[in-house]
């Protein structure tokens, strides 16, 4: 088969599968990384959501770099410990973070001595996904929806109170938006855990509760607790009917959780650029999209601009909110 013929049918193919909405094959630069596995570090326990979504983009992403990626859970600090060991990894591509919002904002804004600096100590690569948190209240509390709710705590100010995963987590962050945008007196109570505070929830204990809607997603669906709003600016497809909360009567909240791909600090920017639109193809694929909506998770894949643009952002947001409150005295 002479050359020419070759290359009209690789090029057949690949506008065969482009139509069909195939992913082509990966032009990735095999000698812009070293030649064996990649580190993938999780700063987090085996088993939960940012774990699942870690082994997932791990082999798909393998796939497509020709490399194998080993996830490491390095749990410990709020997220701290495993992503301190990225930053003293070679610079080389051999050694990735999977990031969240707790590690990137909320350790250094509430940590008096940060082991790294969350825009000098990283490079960013790729934003994959937002996850929001979600208002939860039990079967006890009247409100039927966020304006009600407001009106019930205004008129009983200092009476109830509202749970979350623990002090300084996103669902407690989004707690304290919400009583500074609604100007209500209600009274954190700091959980060791998303569990303990829906079983608190569910069991009467407590009224109110922030959590991350990927946990609460199956309660919600029973019926042992009602949502009212979720934290995104944008509805999920997984509970299409739940309002945000800035539709349900909070023009400009929003708050969320986020997993995003770091390598350590000067990485080659051929190479970011290279594994930023690997990761991107990765979160198109439409197994990591359904598994991604199953977690109540909001598909991204980003370019690195745009990832280092939301960690300052949220840096700058959440900062204020911190301050605002007196800081946080980490357990």
């Amino acid at each position: 088969m002479s050359s020419s013929n070759l290359s009209r049918r690789n090029l057949m193919k690949w506008g065969v599968a482009t139509a069909l909405g195939i992913p082509a094959a990966s032009a990735f630069p095999q000698s812009a990384l070293p030649n064996k596995p990649i580190l993938l570090v999780v700063p987090f326990a085996a088993g939960g959501a940012t774990d699942v979504v870690s082994r997932l983009v791990a082999q798909k992403l393998g796939e497509r770099v020709s490399r194998t990626i080993v996830v490491e859970n390095v749990a410990g600090g709020g997220g701290s410990i495993g992503a301190a060991k990225v930053v003293k990894a070679p610079a080389d591509g051999s050694v990735l973070l999977m990031g969240t919002i707790a590690t990137h904002v909320i350790i250094p804004l509430s940590t008096e001595q940060s082991p790294y600096n969350p825009q000098r100590d990283f490079t960013p690569i790729s934003l994959l996904a937002k996850v929001p948190n979600v208002l939860l209240v039990g079967k006890d509390v009247k409100a039927q929806n966020v304006r009600e709710l407001i009106a019930l705590l205004k008129a009983q100010p200092g009476k109830f109170n509202y749970g979350s995963s623990g002090l300084g987590t996103p669902p407690h962050l989004s707690g304290e938006l919400f009583k500074a945008m609604a100007k209500v007196d209600i009274t954190h109570i700091p959980y060791k855990g998303g569990g303990p505070a829906m079983s608190d929830l569910i069991g009467g204990q407590i009224p109110i509760l922030f959590d991350v809607l990927s946990g609460a997603a199956s309660h919600i669906r029973g019926g042992s607790v009602r949502a009212l709003a979720m934290t995104l600016d944008q509805r999920v497809p997984s509970f299409p009917d739940l309002p945000t909360m800035a539709e349900a009567g909070l023009p400009g909240y929003e708050t969320y959780t986020w997993n995003a791909i770091f390598g350590p600090a000067g990485l080659p920017r051929p190479l970011v650029e290279a594994l930023s639109k690997e990761l991107v193809a990765v979160v198109a694929l439409p197994e990591v999209q359904a598994k991604l909506r199953e977690l109540s998770a909001t598909p991204v894949g980003s370019t690195p601009e745009v990832l280092a643009a939301l960690v300052k952002s949220d840096l700058d947001k959440m900062g204020a909110l911190i301050k605002s409150i007196g800081g946080l005295k980490r357990e």
